[in-house]
């Protein structure tokens, strides 16, 4: 029991590891598969089907209001809802990102 309480009580020797926040870097193939995600998603037709409840466009609803698009651009040519990247419900992008971040290094 006090060789317990004597391992417990020791103050470290090394310096403590700072953490890091995690970086990561998007491949041009996962770009490439955002911005194609995004064009079809914006197409007229898609709009229409997938706007749920005016999402990506204010006064989508009201005709006679002016329609204001919410999404921003980045400059790498993506698009941004409220400051934060948008990836629509196509195909299985949104678990192709999260695969690609998991398998990841963490730096």
């Amino acid at each position: 029991a006090n060789v317990v309480a004597d391992a417990l009580s020791r103050k470290e020797w090394d310096k403590p590891l700072r953490v890091r926040a995690l970086v990561t870097t998007i491949g041009l193939e996962l770009l490439k598969q955002i911005l194609n995600a995004q064009t079809e998603a914006r197409k007229p037709e898609n709009i229409k089907n997938k706007d749920v409840g005016g999402m990506l466009i204010e006064n989508s609803k009201d005709p006679e209001k002016h329609r204001k698009e919410k999404l921003e651009p980045r400059a790498d040519g993506t698009l941004c809802l409220n400051g934060r990247s948008w990836l629509p419900c196509y195909g299985d992008l949104r678990t192709v990102i999260m695969h690609e971040s998991h398998k990841s290094k963490y730096y």
